[in-house]
């Protein structure tokens, strides 16, 4: 299911649109992973650069750099493994294109890290009923964790990014969400995951419940974005705070360009961390990348 398809749910509200900024150090590597002693950096928000494997080449996100040479992009999230329902419990899945772009780490995950550029992979459900938002126990949760923490220890990667769409709650006799199964998931990840990422795609009955969670939960996470493509607002997370989240959502193929660049100007003037970016293709769409580079960075984006 194409994240995608919700550009056109949300059209009507992109005519709404008219962090402190951090260093982000865009060849700060994974541990483990050296990089050039006199690296090129970039001050300004974390890119993020969700890829649909099903479509395009992961390793297209390292091909972008600004004319200085930094990374244009800082995250690339894999879009997307599934949780599917086994009849008695979540169990992690890989499609074909997913996993074909693990089993291929030597080049669509390692060269992006030896650039600077973490890899992190997306899970979603896959109207079985399964999801993020109706673990019913913590134990139900820890177990799901250690699939996932295994999965991104087995594939060197850098993290996981949770979304709840598309689980179809109730499906195949499965529990309904209730407001405490994110936090356990997340708590859990950390434990099982100290010093990788955990975004979250805030949307579903998880975005309610983080809404209305502990800071101690929140705190957990690493980011968090919004997700309707072509429109700003900023998800509310205790315990996270402006520096860790994208009020921006660009689909690359899909919103328009002058979208893209207001959004820019709008992250970079209200002082937003991160700027989140999803869709891109294979090929060069350096002139759109630009766009807003320029303005987040000061520097145009090039492909090589």
């Amino acid at each position: 299911m194409k994240k995608s398809m919700k550009f056109g749910i949300v059209a009507a509200l992109a005519a709404m649109v008219a962090a402190p900024l951090v260093p982000t150090a865009a060849t700060a590597a994974p541990a483990g992973v050296a990089t050039p002693a006199a690296a090129a950096t970039k001050s300004g928000p974390t890119s993020i650069a969700y890829v649909e494997v099903n479509n395009d080449q992961l390793s297209n996100v390292g091909r972008y750099t600004l004319s200085n040479g930094a990374n244009a992009f800082d995250v690339a999230i894999i879009f997307a493994a599934n949780i599917n329902w086994n009849g008695s419990r979540a169990v992690l899945y890989n499609n074909d294109k997913v996993q074909a772009t693990l089993d291929a780490a030597a080049t669509q995950i390692k060269p992006l890290q030896a650039k600077g550029i973490k890899v992190s992979l997306s899970i979603l459900g896959n109207h079985q009923g399964a999801g993020i938002a109706n673990f019913p126990s913590q134990a139900a949760a820890q177990d799901f964790a250690s699939q996932v923490a295994a999965t991104v220890t087995k594939y060197g990667l850098d993290g996981v990014d949770l979304d709840d769409e598309y689980s179809d709650y109730g499906t195949n006799g499965t529990p309904q969400p209730n407001d405490q199964s994110i936090g356990w998931l997340i708590t859990a990840l950390r434990a099982d995951m100290p010093g990788k990422l955990i975004s979250f795609y805030d949307i579903g009955p998880s975005s309610s419940s983080l809404s209305k969670a502990s800071s101690t939960i929140g705190s957990k996470l690493n980011y968090a974005w919004n997700p309707y493509y072509g429109t700003y607002s900023a998800p509310s997370i205790p315990g996270l705070g402006k520096s860790s989240l994208s009020a921006a959502a660009v689909d690359i193929q899909n919103t328009p360009q002058s979208t893209a660049v207001s959004l820019a100007q709008r992250t970079k003037s209200d002082g937003y961390g991160v700027f989140m970016t999803y869709n891109l293709p294979g090929g060069d769409k350096s002139g759109y990348v630009s766009s807003f580079t320029n303005v987040l960075y000061g520097q145009a984006a090039v492909y090589k």
